[in-house]
Order: C-alpha cells, then structure tokens, then sequence
C-alpha cells in the first residue's frame, strides 16, 4: 500500500493536533510536516514535497489562497486542498482559480476528510455538499441566461482539456498526460472559453460539474459531508 504524504497548514495548532490524529489512524496516510503561516507552509511543501497540502485560508504573513498560488508554481506536483470556516462564493473560486483541488469545511467529519486526501490524490476534485449545491445552481442559472442548450458540442479533445482544467491540473502536467505540447493546450483552453462564453477557470470548473465532467467522483466523495443541509 503506498502512503500518501500530508503537509498540514494551520495557524491553530490545536487544529492541526486534531487533524493529525484523524489522518494518522488511517494506515495509507502520513502528516509529515506541519506549517503554521503562509511562508512557512510554501517552504515545507518545497522542502519535503508531499502529495498532499491541506491549507486554511486564514493564514499569517501570507493567506492560504496565495500561499496555494504560489505551490502550485514551486511544487506542482502537490495536490492542495482548502479546508476552512469560511466557504464564500469568493473563497471558493479564487482557491480554484489559484489552483486547490478541493475546498472543504472545517464541519466535516473525519473520514470525509480522509477520503477527499485520498481522492484529489488520485486526480480529482473535491466540494463539501453546500459548495457544491451552490456551484449547481449558479451554473443552472447562468445556462438559462444563454441557453447552454443551445451552445455547440465539445470534441473529445476538448471534453479531456475540460476535465483536467476542472481537476486544477497545470498546463504542463495536462500536456504530459495528454501527450500533447503546452502550447497547444493552451489552444486548446482558449477555444472553450471561446465556445462556452466562459472565461475564467473557475467557470469551466461549475461547467464541469454541471454537465457531469466530474460530478460522480465529487459527488461519491462528499455525499456523506454533514455541511450538505438541505436549504
């Protein structure tokens, strides 16, 4: 069984003590480090190279948003999931536009929270129910607006750049995998936004979740999250 390694960033250190010991009683997972500011958690991420960071976004010196900005630049094989207090429609999208790969509430329950390590690891993309409910209804209302039945199909091509670019992957890992260059990935991005009439990732991403692109994975991961109330 390969163990999956955790950097934890939290200012409260009796919040990652409480983090630590839901992660560690799972045999596949293993904190490594520990990061109590923004700088930090970009200098132990760089140093050690986990496959996971689970940053908040109230963070000292520097916010966890800029923080995970900046790690996906230095270490962009960590994946990075937001686990905060404060699920804002701001929030959440600019974590996605810096490049998280998940954003969860700090209600969620532990093995959720073990669950979404193990499923942003394998790729994918990770809401608590509440954020995901929003994102479904903001895109329902924008695809009334401009009739998103009516806009042209997606090649399947297009369909694949969608998914990774809903997943946070960067362009470079998105070329290696797609055995494409970069340069024609980011033709490739510049053409759906053009054909969607969307024009940020975090867009694509609520597209991406509206038509299915990667619902199922998100939905089998928070299903059980006690943040999804009904409203």
């Amino acid at each position: 069984m390969k163990t999956i390694t955790i950097v934890l960033a939290d200012d409260h250190t009796v919040v990652r003590e409480g983090i630590r010991g839901i992660l560690d009683m799972e045999p596949d997972l293993t904190v490594v480090g520990e990061a109590d500011s923004g700088p930090q958690a970009i200098r132990m991420a760089t140093q050690l190279r986990p496959d996971v960071v689970i940053m908040d976004i109230a963070m000292p010196l520097l916010n966890g948003l800029e923080a995970c900005r900046q790690l996906r630049k230095t270490v962009p094989e960590s994946r990075i999931l937001i686990l905060s207090a404060h699920a804002d429609d701001a929030y959440v999208e600019r974590s996605i536009q810096n490049g998280a790969a998940g954003f969860l509430l700090k209600q969620t329950s532990g093995n959720n929270l073990a669950r979404a390590v193990r499923s942003i690891h394998a790729g994918k993309q990770v809401f608590s129910a509440s954020i995901l409910k929003r994102f479904r209804n903001q895109q329902i209302s924008t695809s009334a607006a401009r009739s998103i039945e009516k806009l042209p199909p997606l090649t399947r091509r297009e369909m694949e750049v969608l998914q990774l670019i809903a997943e946070g992957r960067p362009n470079k890992e998105s070329a290696a995998l797609l055995k494409i260059s970069i340069k024609t990935i980011e033709k490739h991005r510049t053409h759906l936004m053009k054909k969607l009439d969307i024009h940020d990732t975090a867009g694509l991403t609520r597209y991406a979740i509206s038509a299915g692109v990667i619902e199922s994975s998100v939905q089998n991961t928070i299903s059980q999250d006690p943040s999804a109330t009904s409203k």
